[in-house]
């Protein structure tokens, strides 16, 4: 069994410039102001109407992101909308195969402390659930039976693709004190990448 921490990797590039000139011109069109756009007015005018909370115009621009994250985690993320989803599939992934390394992978909670008797705990519950798993595999029981054994804590890789309002909306949600300390720890990661990806969207949040 392996045990790793969550991770993100942005699955666009991205030019925040760029993005912030497309969020311009598309909302221009709402005042037909597009004759006062200059190469520095993006930044005060997507500003503006953030301020303003007239957040449509952000719709325009979306970013895919790749999260590795834990099963009880991405219960919670799917739960948003509009969005797309694409996340590995227990039915069709067979973790006693070469490609998995003949594994299962977990991923490590951010609660608990390497030694604590939480973990502890915790760690020989991951364990048996390998075991049993692999037992199921044996005994002829298809992936998506034996995945009934499964943990929450099973590593899982998810692609979300959101426009900017969403993941506006989704990082309000995510990275407040009442929002579960795995899916905060997650929706930190990703909000850190794109405050420095894309200026002003996200300053406030």
């Amino acid at each position: 069994m392996e045990i790793i921490e969550p991770g993100i990797k942005i699955l666009d590039t991205v030019d925040g410039a760029a993005v912030l000139r497309k969020i311009e011109f598309a909302g221009r069109v709402c005042y037909k102001s597009e004759n006062t756009i200059t190469d520095e007015s993006a930044k005060a005018f997507v500003a503006a109407r953030i301020a303003d909370g007239h957040e449509s115009v952000i719709e325009h621009e979306k970013i895919s992101v790749l999260v590795t994250c834990d099963r009880g985690v991405s219960h919670e993320l799917v739960r948003h909308r509009i969005a797309s989803y694409s996340q590995e599939s227990t039915r069709y992934c067979n973790y006693s195969k070469k490609k998995f390394g003949g594994e299962i992978t977990v991923i490590k909670p951010c609660f608990w402390q390497e030694g604590s008797r939480e973990f502890g705990i915790w760690l020989e519950s991951m364990e048996r659930a390998e075991k049993s798993y692999f037992a199921l595999l044996e005994a002829g029981a298809k992936p998506e039976q034996a995945r009934s054994v499964l943990p929450n804590s099973l590593k899982t890789e998810i692609a979300v693709t959101m426009n900017l309002r969403q993941w506006r909306h989704f990082f309000k949600l995510r990275t407040s004190p009442a929002a579960h300390p795995q899916m905060r720890q997650v929706a930190r990661m990703i909000l850190e990448e794109f405050k420095s990806l894309v200026p002003v969207v996200f300053d406030d949040i």
